[in-house]
C-alpha cells in the first residue's frame, strides 16, 4: 500500500543522501543571494513547519525530522506532497550520474500529485539554484496561480546580469500578477523604467493616484540617475511623454521643490519639457542650460514644433 507517511516510501536508504556538508554550504551561498530566504523556506512555512531551518536537513536524522514534521501538518496532502516532491529534485541531481531515475516524477506519479504542483515546486527549485531561465520556463506555466509573486518578481530582478531585466518582464506579462508589496512594485516599475520608458509611464497609470505618483516620480528619476551615453536620449523621450494636467504638476513640483530637485539636470529637464510643449520657447539659449541638453533642445524646437511626441 502506498503511504507518503512512511519514510522509507518516500526516501529509499539505498539511494543514500544529497545533503553533505558541501552540499550544505552550497545551499548557504543561494540562500544568502536571495536575501536570506529560499523559496522552499517559504514553502515549508506554508504547511506549518516553522521551527529554525529545517532545509537542508542535517544528518538523517534530520531528514526524517523533517519528513515527520510534513506529514504531522494539518495541511492537504498536495501541499505536502510538494515538499517531498522538491526534496527529491536533490535527490535526481545528487544520483544523476549514477541512475536514469527521475525520482522526482516517480514519487509524483505514484502519489498522484497534480502537474501543476510539479511544475510550480520544480520552479522554485530552478530559482533557489539560481537557474533564472529554466525557473522561468516553469513558473510563467499558465496552468499555474501567482503564488510568491512578489518573492520571485524581487528574485529575477535583483539577480539580474548587466541590467538585462528580460526574465523578470516576461514572468511579470505571463502571469499577470497583483504585487502586494510596495517594494517588489517599485523593483519591478524600476526594471520597466530601464527597459522602456513609455511601456513604464501607461503602467504607472494603472495604479490608484497616490501609488501612481510615486511611480511618476521614480520614473523620472530613473532617468536623471542615469549614466552613460543614452542619458540624453532618454531624458528627449521622458520630456516628451504625453503628461495629462495631474502628471505635468507632479513633474514641475518634483524637479523644482518636491524630492527630486536636487537630481543631476533637474531644472533643465523642467525647461525641456517647457520647450517641448510650447510654454517656454525661448529656453534654448537660457545660459543655466548644460552644453549636453542644448542640444536636445534645439533638435526638439526645430523638429517637434512645440508639440509632445
Amino acid at each position: 500500500m502506498q503511504d507518503f507517511n512512511l519514510f522509507h516510501q518516500v526516501f529509499k536508504p539505498e539511494w543514500g543522501s544529497p545533503y553533505t556538508q558541501d552540499f550544505l554550504r552550497e545551499v548557504d551561498v543561494y540562500r544568502k543571494s536571495l536575501n536570506g530566504v529560499l523559496f522552499i523556506d517559504r514553502v515549508l512555512r506554508s504547511v506549518g513547519v516553522t521551527k529554525g531551518r529545517s532545509y537542508p536537513p542535517k544528518g538523517d536524522n534530520g531528514l526524517y525530522q523533517l519528513h515527520y514534521q510534513v506529514c504531522e501538518s494539518d495541511h492537504s496532502d498536495h501541499q505536502k506532497l510538494s515538499v517531498f516532491y522538491y526534496m527529491l529534485l536533490d535527490f535526481n541531481e545528487h544520483l544523476g550520474l549514477k541512475s536514469r531515475i527521475n525520482f522526482a516524477e516517480v514519487f509524483a506519479s505514484r502519489f498522484g500529485l497534480p502537474k501543476k504542483y510539479e511544475i510550480f515546486m520544480r520552479g522554485l527549485w530552478h530559482l533557489d539554484r539560481q537557474q533564472f531561465s529554466h525557473a522561468l520556463q516553469d513558473l510563467a506555466h499558465p496552468s499555474l496561480t501567482p503564488e510568491f509573486a512578489d518573492d520571485i518578481i524581487t528574485a529575477f530582478v535583483k539577480n539580474a546580469e548587466d541590467s538585462d531585466y528580460s526574465l523578470a518582464l516576461a514572468y511579470y506579462h505571463a502571469v499577470q500578477p497583483v504585487l502586494r508589496r510596495p517594494e517588489s512594485l517599485s523593483l519591478l516599475f524600476g526594471a520597466l523604467a530601464r527597459t522602456s520608458l513609455t511601456e513604464a509611464f501607461y503602467f504607472s497609470r494603472a495604479h490608484p493616484e497616490q501609488t501612481r505618483q510615486l511611480l511618476f516620480e521614480q520614473l523620472i528619476a530613473s532617468v536623471l540617475d542615469g549614466s552613460g551615453h543614452d542619458v540624453a536620449t532618454r531624458a528627449s523621450e521622458l520630456v516628451s511623454l504625453p503628461l495629462d494636467s495631474a502628471e505635468e504638476l507632479w513633474f514641475e513640483e518634483y524637479l523644482t521643490s518636491g524630492g527630486g530637485r536636487k537630481l543631476r539636470k533637474a531644472k533643465d529637464t523642467v525647461l525641456m519639457r517647457r520647450v517641448v510643449t510650447g510654454r517656454h520657447t525661448d529656453s534654448v539659449g537660457d545660459r543655466n542650460l548644460g552644453g549636453q541638453w542644448n542640444v536636445v533642445l534645439g533638435g526638439f524646437k526645430s523638429g517637434m514644433g512645440g508639440r509632445v511626441a
